[in-house]
């Protein structure tokens, strides 16, 4: 059946660059029937002091993991995908990719990650009445005007790392709402960038050397269901440099992982929320009405469709936990027992539960780059305790996976203070992958239910490839589509809160918010020259 599905150009193609891997998805004309996967692992690099990925690995990553998703379905179908009923790609949200009249790059790539924003994002958001985070194209971009980059009068359009690797497939310069949120400020309507925080922003400008009005700069917006092109000839032979993929196929609007996270975790309609857990942490939930105040913890983003999110972004999330994975991965191939990544995370995770529930007076700081929420220009991740904490397996392995958790709760204050019911919230990422344990700790740290899916470790490149399904099927509303096409049958494992495990995390938070100036003390005696210049 999938054979034919893949050979006949049935098969829906969802690619996702995130932050440590670029991952390929293939599924059937069920959406919850993936049949292909490939993937590419990739990483940041800290260059000149800025978070950056290199253009040319950007296509050397695509095109593995497209091959290895093509010798996946050759392998368990016999067959080769030549074609698709629809494709979609979606990418980490945010950053700068500043492009010429010739569509030369101006400057790095310069990712959500970068903290160098504050003076641009500070003045936006006196300027706008709304939360402008660091992270937001529009602050990159005016950071570089009141830093008289040498660049910025050469810049005739910027998008996000999706918006980019979309108009080179397709030709086509366009995001869709959620992508596009994570730029500029969106309209009320739902459905264009706010007309008047735009003509604000020309206003502001206007004795500076940015040329062009900032709409002109900005990609068009298109909502989910819409067509946003089709893959060109140039564009098929770069996923697919065999020429094996011909061009044609339909794409759905390119997206951010905050919007194919919603999806994935069936989180669009108002009153619903998602947690998404990778290098970065975020939690998101669907407005029932506007956020009265600013408040710096939390920004306004979109659904694929549109409606408002109050987004609490952490910039550091799995990092530092699979760094301390990797190290026990080693002792145990040290003592001739090698485990594999999954295995090791199941043990870990699994002794995690032994640990005392306030994690026995362990502290995990994971901030490897800056964390706004924090009030962290840089990161320096620690582990620290007391001479009388009990340091034990159990207790850093819990302390690790609570540290993952404790920023995005110091977050959560901001939707509190704003009366936003939290009912339930979904999760998805890797870390979800062993059952029971990083959920139990996230509705401890949340002090809410917390459902994982059986679809949530593919994370957003199965959330973009049911986007691409839902321009296949023509559009129409997302969340009906959702709930009748895709997790209509999907079994949900929804853990409510252990009193005891609250109490610990409260415990455990406490100390780790008191411990915060531990952290601006290490960015002040190891400042990053001096590491680099350590270890080059």
């Amino acid at each position: 059946m999938s054979a034919a599905v893949i050979a006949d150009g049935r098969a829906v193609l969802g690619i996702e660059l995130g932050s440590t891997r670029i991952k390929a998805c293939l599924i059937g004309e069920n959406p919850n029937e993936v049949i292909a996967v490939g993937s590419y692992e990739w990483q940041n690099q800290l260059v000149d002091g800025v978070w950056t990925y290199d253009l040319a690995e950007v296509w050397a990553g695509l095109q593995g993991a497209y091959a290895a998703l093509v010798a996946d379905a050759q392998t368990r179908h016999g067959a080769t995908p030549t074609t698709f009923a629809a494709v979609g790609v979606s990418a980490m949200m945010h950053g700068y990719l500043a492009f010429d009249d010739a569509d030369e790059l101006l400057v790095p790539f310069r990712t959500w990650r970068n903290t160098s924003t504050g003076q641009a994002a500070a003045e936006l958001t006196e300027l706008f009445g709304v939360n402008i985070p660091l992270r937001w194209s529009i602050a990159h971009l005016h950071q570089a005007v009141l830093s008289g980059e040498d660049h910025v009068g050469r810049v005739r359009h910027i998008t996000t790392l999706a918006g980019y690797v979309h108009q080179m497939l397709t030709g086509e310069r366009v995001l869709g709402i959620g992508d596009a949120s994570g730029m500029f400020p969106i309209d009320a309507a739902g459905v264009d960038y706010d007309a008047a925080m735009l003509a604000q922003y020309d206003a502001l400008v206007a004795p500076t050397a940015l040329a062009a009005p900032l709409r002109d700069l900005l990609p068009a917006i298109l909502p989910a269901g819409a067509s946003a092109g089709a893959l060109t000839a140039e564009g098929a032979a770069l996923l697919d440099p065999s020429g094996a993929l011909q061009p044609g196929a339909v794409f759905c609007p390119p997206e951010g992982d905050a919007g194919t996270g919603m999806v994935a975790t069936n989180a669009v309609a108002p009153g619903t929320g998602n947690v998404s857990a990778g290098t970065s942490i975020f939690a998101m939930v669907v407005l029932e009405r506007p956020i009265e105040r600013v408040h710096a913890e939390l920004d306004v983003v979109a659904t694929p469709a549109g409606h408002p999110v109050a987004m609490v972004h952490c910039n550091n999330g799995t990092s530092e936990l699979a760094a301390w994975v990797g190290v026990f991965r080693r002792f145990a191939e040290l003592t001739g027992t090698p485990v594999d990544a999954d295995e090791a995370y199941r043990l870990l995770l699994a002794e995690a539960l032994d640990g005392a529930a306030d994690a026995g007076g362990v502290l995990a700081y994971n901030q490897i780059a800056g964390e706004p929420i924090a009030h962290l220009s840089e990161g320096r991740p620690i582990v620290v305790r007391t001479p009388e904490s009990d340091l034990t397996l159990a207790n850093t392995m819990r302390a690790q996976v609570y540290g993952v958790f404790a920023t995005l709760s110091l977050g959560m204050r901001a939707l509190h203070d704003e009366g936003v019911a939290i009912d339930r919230m979904q999760a998805h990422g890797g870390l979800f992958r062993t059952a029971g344990v990083a959920q139990r700790f996230l509705a401890a740290a949340l002090d809410a239910p917390v459902g994982v899916a059986e679809s949530a470790a593919e994370g957003g490149a199965w959330g973009i490839a049911v986007l691409a399904a839902f321009t296949a099927a023509g559009g129409g509303d997302l969340s009906t589509f959702l709930e009748r096409e895709v997790f209509g049958g999907t079994d949900m494992n929804v853990v409510t809160p252990h009193p005891a495990d609250v109490a610990g995390f409260a415990t455990y938070l406490s100390t780790y918010e008191s411990g915060l100036e531990i952290q601006r003390q290490a960015v002040d005696a190891l400042p990053l020259t001096a590491l680099q210049g350590a270890t080059s």
